[in-house]
């Protein structure tokens, strides 16, 4: 199993969202970076991933799961664009912040950390385990 995480801005796609969408999930659309696209061409069913809102919050609120793998993007007719279906698994049982995780030395190397306008990254598996810790969470 890989990790990853999903940003959303809460005003576009909120967590209360995916979580309506049940177990059928919904495709993490609009995704415009070639870096971003090629991690989602890395997903595989099962996959987890941190849902994490961005602009003004800056938290990661839940734990998604890939449920569809790699396909071409509804939102588009450029065949470039491909993207994922992600559904909620469980929200975390206390949101971790960026500043949080920003203070946590284990944390350093992270992408979020280190390129942290990037809408789809990888999550090592270390970077799973304490940040489900820091969030009273488990990771598995």
């Amino acid at each position: 199993m890989a990790y990853w995480l999903f940003k959303s801005e809460a005003s576009t796609w909120s967590w209360e969202q995916q979580v309506a969408k049940g177990e059928s999930g919904e495709e993490w659309d609009g995704v415009r970076n070639y870096q971003a696209r090629n991690f989602m061409r890395e997903m595989q069913l099962g996959d987890r991933g941190f849902f994490y809102l961005s602009q003004k919050d800056r938290k990661i609120v839940g734990i998604v799961e890939v449920c569809a793998e790699a396909h071409p993007d509804s939102t588009t007719d450029d065949p470039r664009w491909d993207c994922v279906d992600i559904k909620a698994v469980r929200p975390v049982a206390e949101p971790v912040t960026l500043d949080q995780i920003k203070a946590e030395d284990r944390l350093s190397e992270m992408v979020l950390v280190r390129n942290s306008r990037l809408s789809v990254q990888p999550v090592t598996e270390s970077e799973w385990r304490i940040i489900c810790e820091m969030g009273h969470t488990k990771p598995d």
